[in-house]
């Protein structure tokens, strides 16, 4: 997994409107196959190759949520970082991602309301120049003050 920034905290007297964030990760056969286990979603899109060659997709794709999860690693691991709660997130999908397809996955601070500890983010997959997904995140941010 390549990132931009090292793992650890932000606090929210430290952030400022426009400071982004990503990773990006290459999903491999065994990540689908652990999501699957994990959150026991096994619809044969995910897993099997015979199936999914006869849908739309024209092939075996990865669980759209575990691509969301690269958005929560972000914000997780980066901005804001560790001690960070998420309270809302709103999701588009809007392309697949398949097995050894590389995800960018980027945050970038859009709203901050101090009083309130509340950090509104924008969120987006891509797989090279395709928007895969794309949404909006509120979080609870660590600040220096309470935590």
């Amino acid at each position: 997994m390549l990132d931009n920034q090292p793992r650890g905290t932000i606090c929210i007297e430290d952030l400022e409107i426009g400071m982004t964030r990503y990773l990006q990760k290459t999903i491999t056969d065994r990540d689908i196959e652990m999501f699957a286990e994990v959150s026991t979603d096994h619809n044969p899109v995910h897993l099997d190759d015979d199936y999914a060659r006869d849908t739309i997709f024209e092939g075996r794709i990865a669980h759209g949520m575990l691509t969301a999860g690269l958005i929560s690693a972000v914000i997780g691991e980066q901005l804001p970082g560790h001690g960070t709660v998420y309270l809302g997130q709103s999701l588009k999908f809007m392309a697949p991602v398949r097995p050894g397809d590389t995800v960018y996955a980027e945050v970038k601070v859009t709203a901050i309301d101090h009083s309130r500890r509340r950090v509104t983010l924008e969120t987006h997959c891509a797989v090279g120049d395709t928007v895969v997904l794309k949404g909006e995140a509120l979080v609870l941010a660590p600040s220096r003050k309470f935590d």
